[in-house]
């Protein structure tokens, strides 16, 4: 199916920043538009070629994504010493030495890693299968 051109319009604005609403709106229609037009079959399909020849285009494949996510956290999670001024190891009240890492950075990466293999979901799926019998009733 051809797209028209303000349906290509609106394919080429939600490549910008993947916000249907936006893409909707800078396209000319209204923002609630957004969730119809992602739903018609020649908007997907043209949304697909376009993310896939971008992928080729710019060489960004998920793999690339996930290698490099996975190489933060191994950074983040690796332990350095604390040098004092004088750059011997820092220690605690105890003597013990101290390390720091980088937390934030590490957890936003997992978690980004966790919503790519659906650990983490916003919403729930269910499948429901049950028959249902209706029965109407007449006024007298």
């Amino acid at each position: 199916m051809e797209l028209t051109n303000k349906q290509k319009r609106f394919v080429e604005e939600y490549l910008v920043d993947m916000n249907g609403a936006a893409a909707a709106r800078r396209a000319g229609y209204s923002e609630k538009s957004a969730t119809r037009l992602l739903r018609r079959p020649g908007v997907r399909a043209a949304l697909e070629a376009a993310r896939s020849e971008q992928s080729a285009r710019v060489g960004v494949e998920a793999d690339y994504v996930v290698n490099a996510l996975v190489e933060i956290v191994e950074r983040c999670m690796q332990r350095e010493p604390v040098r004092t001024a004088r750059g011997e190891q820092a220690t605690d009240e105890e003597g013990r030495g101290v390390w720091r890492f980088d937390a934030k950075s590490a957890n936003r990466a997992l978690e980004l890693l966790g919503r790519h293999l659906g650990m983490f979901t916003d919403k729930v799926e269910t499948d429901v299968n049950e028959n249902v019998k209706v029965v109407l009733f007449g006024g007298d």
